[in-house]
């Protein structure tokens, strides 16, 4: 998995077929045993697989199937934004991208600002911030198979698909300096832990093997 090949290669509208054909190797290096990557439950709702590690670099495979949201709790909102900038390719599917508008309201907040400090181990430290806000939604883009959607560091939305769907992205995220990960949350929330579930070898196999049948344009048995 190259990033940077993959960032020109979305950059200059290049050939779908090599992002296709970068996430089809990625999974089937995970269906055959050749990597021992393990799934992970995201807090958000949905399977993800984490490709590539490299710096300031990562690029992960989600995978939104009906019932993964079951899985794990929710402790704040959807509504979060990234230290880094998101370039999302989409595998399969429709993935709607919700921008929202969030201003400083300490009369009427609607939700606190929480930080995010997630460690390697899979913990997530969620603390409250001096921040209330109100949030109120903005435009959505909604993008299917082939397309791509961007998102720069900061910028707070959510991640929505349709209810009983299923569908994939593949995911180039890049940090970024003086920004942090966070989170809205409820006006009067506190401080808390939040450990990630990782899937085991089996899983992880049947979530890979699951998203190449559906890029592949065939329905998982």
């Amino acid at each position: 998995m190259d990033y940077r090949m993959l960032e020109r290669t979305i950059g200059q509208g290049g050939e779908t077929a090599v992002l296709f054909g970068a996430a089809v190797a990625a999974l089937e290096d995970v269906t055959s045993g050749r990597r021992e990557l393990r799934a992970v439950y995201h807090p958000l709702g949905f399977f993800c697989l984490p490709v590539l590690r490299d710096g300031d670099e990562g690029v992960c495979v989600h995978v939104f199937e009906p019932g993964t949201s079951d899985r794990v709790e929710l402790t704040t909102s959807p509504v979060h934004c990234h230290s880094w900038e998101l370039t999302s390719f989409v595998l399969y599917g429709e993935v709607g991208n919700l921008r929202s508008r969030v201003c400083q309201d300490p009369v009427q907040p609607t939700h606190r600002v929480f930080q995010v400090h997630s460690s390697p181990s899979g913990v997530d430290e969620i603390q409250p911030t001096s921040r209330l806000v109100r949030c109120e939604p903005g435009p959505e883009q909604t993008s299917a198979r082939g397309q791509v959607y961007r998102l720069p560091a900061g910028a707070f939305h959510s991640t929505v698909v349709p209810s009983g769907s299923t569908a994939a992205t593949l995911v180039l995220g890049r940090s970024l300096p003086r920004h942090s990960d966070l989170s809205l949350g409820p006006v009067d929330g506190t401080g808390h832990r939040v450990v990630r579930q990782t899937c085991d070898a089996a899983q992880t196999a049947r979530t890979a093997r699951s998203a190449l049948r559906r890029i592949h344009g065939q329905h998982p048995e």
